[in-house]
């Protein structure tokens, strides 16, 4: 019978986390673009040998429908054709700047110090962000991540989307990114913003400077957007993006050690969060862990009934909150198996922490 308290304990920690900040997200409305004020926003691009994947995008970034803006395209250092695109484009358009990186020894393959090199030259306050393989959900993208921004408002979290394919590795991908996004725009809502994603963030230089760039971290191949996040983002300044014209989507990997090697890195971040936010991150997720390990035992016991119907409770509260935030992010497709994938999200992450604890990488392609 302790045991089925103490599954009974977790499964209520569970259900507060959706109830006290998941519920912030997934019932929030909407707000729409506001349009009384265009303020001139510069566009900013890293790529580090992603020729292909400008010659579709940056037709789809020039075609925003925005009064003032310019595109800063970040050559890291590429071996590919990369530099020569950003070229031909730049020949044809003048709202496009190149910043050609090259490596240091100081700063070698690292996408900081180009992002760095990138925001200095760019000439507005305003600066939106994405990633060389992720394309606009709609040409109204840029106005709506830019209406975000007020004198108050300085750091705007967007959800950068994964196209959906067949197969289950694409499904676990989305339903990670789904959940990422529920957390980070939740703690956001209550006022503890943590993290963003670099596929779809806005901030401003004057924020950017006031928290010294990157350069608590510049040595950490990751972080670029989780980290200046976290150590920038307070309860007044973040505002949230969600409408579905201002997604960004980009293609996930189809190989699972691959996207596996890709979690690593960004994974190994978060143990440079404030101290107040691992700790929310690391009580939710032992929770769940822990209530999917206790669940097939609190069915093999006398009190079974009692057992089944915490795990019934528990899963209506996910389905209920997780299911409508799915709604929310265009991603229906995951909400009638939504406990498998996380069950199976669960022990991925698990093994991706054990193994991150004796592996180290330094360089972010």
């Amino acid at each position: 019978m302790v045991l089925l308290y103490i599954f009974s304990a977790i499964a209520l920690i569970n259900c507060v986390y959706y109830l006290l900040f998941f519920s912030k997200f997934s019932f929030l409305k909407i707000s729409g673009k506001n349009t009384s004020e265009k303020y001139p926003v510069s566009l900013i691009i890293c790529a580090k040998n992603e020729a292909e994947n400008l010659k579709k995008n940056i037709p789809l970034w020039q075609k925003q429908h925005y009064p003032n803006f310019e595109i800063i395209l970040i050559n890291d250092a590429s071996v590919d054709e990369t530099l020569v695109i950003m070229e031909s484009f730049a020949e044809k358009d003048p709202r496009i700047q190149i910043v050609n990186v090259k490596n240091n020894e100081a700063f070698w393959a690292n996408k900081k110090y180009a992002l760095t090199l990138g925001i200095k030259r760019a000439k507005n306050t305003r600066l939106v962000f994405t990633d060389a393989d992720c394309y606009p959900a709609s040409s109204e993208w840029l106005a709506i991540m830019a209406s975000k921004f007020s004198d108050e408002k300085q750091l705007v979290l967007g959800y950068g989307a994964y196209e959906k394919s067949p197969g289950f590795l694409n499904k676990l991908i989305r339903f990670e990114t789904l959940m990422t996004a529920v957390q980070y725009f939740s703690y956001a809502k209550v006022g503890n913003p943590y993290m963003g994603v670099g596929r779809n963030l806005a901030y401003t230089s004057t924020l950017y400077y006031e928290n010294n760039g990157f350069m608590s971290h510049i040595k950490i191949p990751s972080g670029d957007d989780d980290l200046f996040v976290n150590e920038a983002a307070t309860s007044k300044n973040v505002a949230i993006c969600i409408e579905p014209e201002a997604f960004t989507y980009s293609f996930p990997k189809k190989d699972k050690k691959k996207w596996l090697i890709q979690k690593k890195r960004h994974y190994s971040t978060a143990k440079l969060y404030k101290a107040k936010h691992r700790f929310l991150l690391v009580v939710y997720y032992s929770c769940n862990l822990l209530f999917w390990l206790l669940a097939p035992i609190s069915l093999c016991t006398n009190f079974w009934a009692f057992g089944l119907s915490i795990i019934f409770i528990r899963i209506v509260f996910q389905y209920l909150i997780i299911g409508n935030a799915a709604k929310k992010l265009k991603e229906q497709d995951l909400i009638p198996f939504i406990p498998f994938y996380e069950l199976f999200l669960i022990f991925t992450q698990l093994s991706i922490f054990i193994s991150n604890s004796s592996e180290k990488n330094s360089r972010w392609k």
